[in-house]
Order: C-alpha cells, then sequence, then structure tokens
C-alpha cells in the first residue's frame, strides 16, 4: 500500500490545478484535521488520509460543469477507478467509498473512519481560516460578495448540522457562533 497516499493527494492536486477548487487552504484543512481526529480516535489513518484526499475530488470539475450536486457521486467514481489500480481489501475500499459517499451525511456512516472524514470536512467552513478562505474562494470564482457571503452561510448551516463527534463539537461550537455572527453583521453593511 505504498505510495497510495502520495499518488490520491498528486490525483486530488492536479484536479484542484485544473480547475481552481477546492482551495489548497480547503485540502490542507481537512487532510490535517482527518489526521489528527484520526490519531485521536484510534481510527485507521490510511482509510481517513484517502477518505480526505478523494471526498471532493470531483468538486471542482463538477462546480465548472454547474453539476455541484453530483460531485459525491463524480467523486466516488472516479475515487472507485482510482483504488481500482492498487491491492487494497476490499473491505477497506469499502469503507473508503462510505467516506466520499458519506461526508454530507446524505448516506449512513458504515464505519467511523468515514464520521472523522465527514468531520474533517467540516473545518473547511467552520473555523476562521477554512471560513475566509471560502470566501475568498467564491470571490475568485466570479461571485459578488453579497452572493458569496449567502453561499459561505449556506455552507457554514450545511456543516454545522453535519458535525456528529463531540470532540469536534466541543472545538468548533465557538468558531460557529463567531462566524454566525460575522456574517449576520456583514450583511447589516451589505
Amino acid at each position: 500500500m505504498d505510495g497510495i497516499i502520495e499518488a490520491a493527494e498528486k490525483l486530488a492536486l492536479k484536479e484542484i490545478e485544473t480547475y481552481n477548487f477546492p482551495s489548497l487552504i480547503s485540502f490542507e484543512i481537512s487532510n490535517k484535521k482527518g489526521l489528527e481526529l484520526a490519531k485521536k480516535l484510534n481510527a485507521d489513518i490510511f482509510i481517513v488520509q484517502l477518505g480526505t484526499r478523494l471526498m471532493d475530488l470531483k468538486l471542482g470539475q463538477a462546480i465548472s460543469e454547474k453539476r455541484s450536486k453530483e460531485h459525491v457521486k463524480m467523486s466516488s467514481d472516479s475515487a472507485k477507478e482510482f483504488l481500482s489500480k492498487y491491492d487494497i481489501d476490499e473491505n477497506m475500499k469499502i469503507k473508503i467509498i462510505n467516506c466520499i459517499e458519506a461526508h454530507h451525511k446524505d448516506v449512513p456512516f458504515i464505519c467511523k473512519e468515514a464520521e472523522i472524514v465527514a468531520n474533517a470536512d467540516c473545518y473547511r467552513f467552520l473555523t476562521p481560516k477554512g471560513f475566509l478562505s471560502s470566501l475568498v474562494g467564491y470571490v475568485k470564482n466570479g461571485k459578488t460578495f453579497e452572493e458569496a457571503l449567502n453561499q459561505a452561510e449556506s455552507k457554514v448551516d450545511e456543516k454545522a448540522a453535519i458535525v456528529s463527534l463531540e470532540i469536534v463539537k466541543k472545538e468548533l461550537d465557538s468558531h460557529c457562533i463567531q462566524i454566525k455572527k460575522f456574517i449576520k453583521e456583514a450583511k447589516e453593511l451589505v
């Protein structure tokens, strides 16, 4: 299994470079937090690291094709193709794919690694750095400030509803309150 994580990261970074989305900051945040959570919660680090790198593999392409709601399926399909090139236990592949397909909580978590990946994804929007990075990214991709603020607020609400791990709730609750206050005050001035 040597080199698979690096190959997944290389593939994801190529997609980010091609489509300029998600931001490198967002990508790094979820990878870092996924690894931290996997270690703290005694989860399979290999599965989590592949999950965070592959969960939004096709997000940039889906957005560029105005099919953002399909990005999870597109990412899952692409990840299945990627994983088929490696000698990985079938049960492990199923868990990695669940990390991708469940990161928006649209399907149930079948393993703690999938729950960790979904929670790691929330840091992209529920931390000051992640929130500001997403806001800047929306503006860079052509949205007005008001549109970007509305989109970011929608993502904050979505991700706040996904947070399920107590350790993550404790860390992100105060950030979420501050970010919601910041959005409210910014909207009053728009």
